[in-house]
């Protein structure tokens, strides 16, 4: 089987020849040993610090070639997610960069008085602190209008384009879509969680304006040749969701189901979720919802591959299994065992997709990357 014929087959629920392997995404510090050389791909503050100074066509052909480079040499994998950040849409060819001052090396201020920091854990740029954030007004009439159909600069899928028409034959290729419609977030996390509860008639009204908006811009974010849609939002911490299931049921359900059921009938195409955290009370949701797979499966927030596969392998196509912390942290020996129970648990009547529970993230090491790879070979086979 093809590597598209075997990952469709584990969607399907059925047993292809070999369990499917992918990866949400691989970082650059993994990325460059395999490479063989410095990159962008996946260089999350390198890659945004290249396009605030300016620097887009060096960042964009970067992720073009390496991207393509990357998923040669690991002939093993057979899907690949095209749209993840540091690696799939880019800003137009004409933009005009708008960078925030740095106040020092890991430190920077937009002109709305946002910080951003460096994280050196994750190696992405993140905003602190908004002295904004408990003074805009969210209000109905901002959802009142009908959304319309403006298409993007069609510089911005350079990249995403250039990967279908490298790869589009030889991989699985999982990318974007319009807006996801999920967790309707005002603001940032605090925030928006707080607006559940304060003002539960605008949540619903922007979540039925997104709604509309994502449907109108899936002809321009879907693109010709991606064989599915993909979406990345979490819902859960490691102790559970992070509102109740109750409102999940309110608030997120209804517009959800409308976007996956029209993906499915308009463009035909599998809606793949991925969603870390313990979602044990969202999952009989997930299934209405009509999600086709379930992708960060976080063992370390109680959701064991075995239990998944038990409750839900003949309703959701699962992918996942090895712990991400074993590769960050872990022995080889931890590594060995991680491989065959996700495989014991999880391959029995297909539906199974074969990978980390979250990605390839930074601070893997190396070896226990090519230990994982190693014992996946020895066991994948059906037949």
């Amino acid at each position: 089987m093809t590597s598209k014929e075997r990952v469709q087959a584990a969607l399907n629920h059925q047993v292809p020849d070999k369990i499917p392997f992918g990866e949400f995404a691989i970082d650059f510090d993994t990325a460059e040993k395999i490479l063989g050389h410095e990159t962008y791909l996946r260089a999350k503050a390198k890659s945004q610090i290249a396009f605030w100074e300016g620097r887009r066509d060096e960042v964009v052909q970067s992720w073009k070639e390496d991207m393509v480079e990357l998923y040669t040499k690991l002939d093993c994998i057979d899907l690949v997610n095209i749209t993840a950040m540091a690696s799939g849409l880019v800003p137009p060819k004409d933009y005009e960069p708008n960078p925030p001052k740095r106040l020092d090396d890991k430190t920077w201020e937009d002109s709305q008085g946002r910080i951003f920091k460096l994280s050196e854990t994750t190696w992405d740029i993140t905003m602190v602190h908004d002295p904004l954030q408990w003074e805009r007004e969210y209000k109905l009439e901002d959802y009142a209008a009908e959304p319309v159909a403006t298409p993007p600069d069609p510089s911005v899928f350079e990249v995403v384009d250039s990967v279908i028409a490298h790869l589009g034959k030889k991989k699985y290729l999982v990318g974007g879509s319009g807006t996801g419609v999920e967790m309707t977030m005002l603001g940032e996390m605090e925030r928006a969680l707080s607006e559940y509860l304060l003002n539960p008639d605008v949540v619903h009204a922007a979540a039925a304006y997104n709604l509309k908006k994502g449907n109108l811009d899936d002809q321009f974010f879907i693109r010709p040749g991606q064989d599915a849609v993909m979406w990345g939002q979490d819902f859960a911490y490691k102790s559970g969701p992070m509102i109740s299931p109750e409102m999940f049921a309110e608030f997120v359900v209804p517009y959800t189901k409308q976007r996956v059921s029209r993906i499915h009938d308009q463009y035909h195409l599998p809606v793949i979720k991925h969603a870390c955290g313990n979602n044990w009370k969202l999952m009989d949701m997930f299934v209405d919802i009509g999600w086709d797979c379930y992708q960060s499966i976080q063992p370390t927030a109680e959701m064991d591959i075995a239990q998944v596969k038990k409750h839900y392998g003949e309703k959701l196509c699962l992918w996942g299994g090895v712990p991400v912390e074993h590769l960050m942290r872990g022995t080889k020996d931890d590594i060995k065992r991680s491989v065959a129970y996700a495989v014991e648990s999880a391959r029995q009547g297909g539906g199974y997709i074969f990978g980390t529970s979250h990605s390839i993230a930074v601070g893997s090491s190396y070896d226990n990357f090519m230990t994982m790879l190693d014992e996946f070979e020895k066991v994948r086979d059906y037949r």
